[in-house]
């Protein structure tokens, strides 16, 4: 029996329009699977995991940054308000927390000031991500993804250079960073379209994205850490340096598609060409942008997005600055803990950081240790449930979608009436990114379903409306918290909720997992028509 379930190139039409995975038309014998472990393709993931960490380790080092750079003094919340969460007595004050090595330069930037600040890598990220996803569908994409993380880390090499010149200056080098960024996801998209074997697509492509909320939960303790020990132009030192030397092992390691990879096998190579077939192909210089503007299934996968970002935005960029003005977690108390935490088990680091004496850079992370390990088990199962034939491709899109963005804004919900409550607010948020991560084995690969010769340029696309959130949502949130106050920040989770419920909402009514007629190959088409 084929591994793929008696799936055939040459199905008929009707055949072919059913619930299936398009990739799974391609017959590949159970004995031409090589093993998994040490493959070049394993290696890919690998090696996409520890560079979206990086990315997002530089995407979001000013988020708890900020809290060190900014001169608490400024920007006061009004006095009737300021007790309203009062500080636990073993915390220390808001000047403490935020001290910094002697010559070290701090700026009065207003919250409105911060959150502009903090949205500007997003005006960047929204112009490179379609021409980002059309070059690497044309060209490859190592090239676009390795440049990207590149040019992102030099540039942020030069982050306390434009502070000390200014907000503006310093506004323009994260718009420049998100312009480099912005092609890193489509390159993915596009280079996972010529590597992911049908069956390990999912899992795969997962691991690979869930290396974005491994940097997170790396990036914000250790940028806590950093800046109470060493500063904080040294968080932007040590991430553009990190960077800077992962991107000396992508170009050497890898290559656009298996048939140009010098290191690997013909046993990896026949599979992984032959299950993928055509559609893993480049596609030419001209795309069907009538029919995809017109595509249902696309703006599903647009719409629910963007309402899926809202959320993880506003808790990327804005979870620092909440847990330091309202909860009053403090940035340097019982520093020790943090590198116990490191080699505690998962359950003990979660237990742990329940007693709130850890930082706030810590806890700030917490959401993002459980959303990895969800999105990557997510996509174990999902792989699972298409391989038994237990779920059709659209049934596990639906399903996945609906609990990683319906059952985080429950949480979000919970989060505004947790009031002062640093437990309940630090458990429902990780429960809420916990149960986000369920969507990367949904809607956030789906454009490989219905397109996969034009995935990263879909990518690019959903991308691209999906970076407005991150555009706005830094800047509604600093003028609802304006005056720090918790109904202020409830307003704030209140709303990504509801906007996260409408998005699940959405996609169940309108998502698909089927490949749509205009994504297919001439190969393709001409196989229907003598069919």
């Amino acid at each position: 029996m084929a591994l793929q379930h008696g799936y055939s190139i040459n199905s008929s039409a009707d055949d072919q329009d059913s619930d299936t995975a398009p990739l799974l038309e391609k017959e590949v014998e159970k004995n031409t699977v090589p093993p998994k472990c040490c493959s070049v393709r394993c290696n890919l993931a690998a090696m996409m995991f520890f560079g979206f960490a990086v990315v997002y380790g530089l995407r979001v080092n000013l988020s708890v940054a900020m809290v060190a750079m900014v001169n608490g003094t400024n920007d006061q919340p009004s006095s009737n308000i300021s007790n309203e969460c009062p500080e636990p007595s073993h915390t220390l004050n808001n000047s403490q927390n935020s001290g910094q090595p002697e010559g070290i330069p701090r700026y009065p930037w207003d919250s409105q000031t911060q959150g502009m600040l903090l949205g500007a890598f997003f005006f960047g990220y929204l112009f490179t991500q379609i021409p980002g996803g059309y070059l690497s569908g044309r060209f490859g994409g190592s090239l676009f993804l390795g440049g990207g993380v590149l040019g992102t880390a030099v540039l942020t090499l030069l982050t306390p250079l434009s502070a000390q010149l200014g907000a503006k200056w310093l506004f323009a080098l994260r718009a420049l960073e998100g312009f480099g960024e912005g092609v890193t996801f489509p390159a993915m998209m596009a280079m996972w379209a010529r590597w992911a074997p049908p069956l390990e697509r999912a899992r795969l492509m997962t691991f690979s994205g869930a290396g974005s909320n491994f940097g997170a939960f790396v990036a914000l303790p250790l940028t806590g850490l950093i800046c109470h020990s060493l500063g904080w132009p040294m968080v932007f030192y040590a991430c553009g340096g990190a960077g800077c030397l992962w991107a000396v092992f992508w170009f050497f390691l890898v290559s656009d598609e298996p048939r140009t990879h010098p290191r690997i096998s013909d046993q990896e190579k026949y599979y992984i060409i032959n299950s993928i077939g055509s559609q893993g192909t480049p596609h030419g210089w001209s795309v069907p942008l009538l029919s995809m503007l017109f595509s249902v299934p696309l703006w599903a996968i647009i719409i629910s997005q963007m309402c899926s970002n809202w959320s993880y935005y506003t808790l990327l960029t804005s979870l620092p600055t909440y847990m330091d003005t309202v909860l009053h977690f403090n940035l340097q108390q019982v520093r020790r803990s943090v590198y116990l935490l490191w080699i505690k088990a998962v359950w003990f680091i979660f237990c742990v950081s329940l007693t709130l004496v850890i930082q706030n850079s810590f806890l700030s992370a917490l959401p993002y240790l459980f959303g990895w390990l969800f999105s990557v088990g997510s996509g174990v199962l999902a792989d699972d449930l298409l391989e038994r034939e237990i779920l059709s491709v659209t049934a596990i899109r639906k399903i996945f979608t609906f609990i990683g963005l319906f059952l985080p804004a429950v949480f979000l919900l919970a989060v505004g009436f947790s009031g002062c409550s640093g437990v309940l607010a630090v458990t429902f948020l990780t429960l809420s990114s916990a149960f986000g991560g369920f969507s990367a084995a949904g809607v956030f690969i789906n454009q490989i379903d219905i397109a996969p010769r034009y995935a990263g340029m879909l990518l690019g696309i959903t991308n691209t409306f999906g970076t407005i959130p991150g555009v706005l949502a830094p800047i509604v949130v600093g003028y609802l918290t304006k005056d720090h106050s918790v109904t202020g920040w409830k307003h704030v989770f209140w709303l990504s909720a509801g906007v996260s419920a409408f998005g699940a909402i959405f996609y169940i009514i309108f998502g698909t997992g089927k490949m749509q007629s205009w994504a297919r190959t001439e190969e393709e088409s001409d196989t229907d028509t003598h069919d």
